[in-house]
């Protein structure tokens, strides 16, 4: 690859051809996943009920140098609902990083989320980006998620006043479950809905709970059940964890905010949030 090439900013596309490329960039800058697999991204980039990635490229002739991407994510922002972005994937070839490439893809990201009605973006970073989005960026660090094993699952729905949460309607959630790279089990917990996944630890699954109806009968698979969030509901309605050991914590786990929409708040309480693993993306 040619660094010395001008560089040009585009609009991030879905395309067999630009979801080959991501694929391509994504699997070299980072360790090998099936979360780069073309049907994968096809899922995330393409085939979203929310509607398709809000995102920008830098390329250097026809090679990509770097690539940000934004998901849209239907939310609840202080009581209404709102449109947001949920921050994902952003990689920089070795032969272009430091030339600032990640503020100049962002910014032309979030102008353009702007420009399309969104109300907000957010994402889960970890320890190494936090700091970029914060000073560079103009994010909110709301708050680090909990992680921990679950001592006690919620087995009813408790009221909370809440600033910011997932909006998951029934063609979503089951666009979710069908992510290509995740292997899920649907039960209930309770008058909860309940969706566990694998995780990187053995005989370990990632649990949400869901304000709705459970659509299924399923109890919770064999082994420990970890949960990775944050919920002022789930905490009344019963959740305790054993905190999780930092060294066996997935990467990403800080929750970052920002508005993009006039009427958007300005910050987010952090004890007014409900988020889980199904909101972002680490199973």
């Amino acid at each position: 690859m040619t660094a010395s090439r001008e560089i040009t900013l585009r609009p991030a596309a879905a395309t067999p051809q630009a979801l080959s490329a991501y694929g391509t960039l994504l699997s070299a800058t980072f360790e090998p996943s099936p979360k780069f697999a073309a049907d994968a991204l096809a899922w995330r980039y393409r085939d979203n009920p929310a509607g398709e990635v809000v995102g920008t490229d830098a390329w250097s002739g026809d090679d990509l140098a770097a690539h940000y991407v934004t998901c849209p994510a239907p939310i609840r922002l202080a009581g209404r609902d709102a449109r947001g972005l949920l921050s994902l994937n952003t990689a920089t070839h070795p032969d272009f990083q430091g030339r600032g490439l990640f503020v100049q893809l962002a910014e032309q990201t979030y102008e353009r989320g702007a420009a399309a009605g969104f109300d907000g973006v957010f994402g889960v970073a970890n320890a190494n980006s936090t700091p970029g989005f914060v000073r560079r960026l103009g994010f909110q660090l709301v708050q680090p998620l909990d992680a921990g094993i679950l001592l006690t699952a919620p087995r009813r729905p408790a009221a909370a006043e809440l600033g910011f949460e997932g909006a998951w309607d029934a063609p979503r959630l089951a666009w979710r479950l069908a992510n290509p790279a995740g292997r899920y089990r649907v039960g209930r917990s309770g008058d909860l809905a309940a969706v566990w996944s694998p995780t990187h630890l053995p005989l370990v699954h990632c649990a949400a709970f869901l304000q709705t109806a459970p659509q299924a009968t399923a109890g919770p698979p064999l082994g420990a059940q970890l949960f990775i969030g944050l919920d002022p509901r789930l905490r009344s309605a019963g959740l305790r964890l054993a905190p999780l050991p930092d060294r066996l914590r997935p990467s990403p786990l800080n929750l970052i905010y920002r508005p993009l929409a006039a009427g958007a708040p300005a910050r987010l309480e952090p004890d007014q949030v409900a988020l889980n693993f199904l909101d972002f993306d680490p199973y």
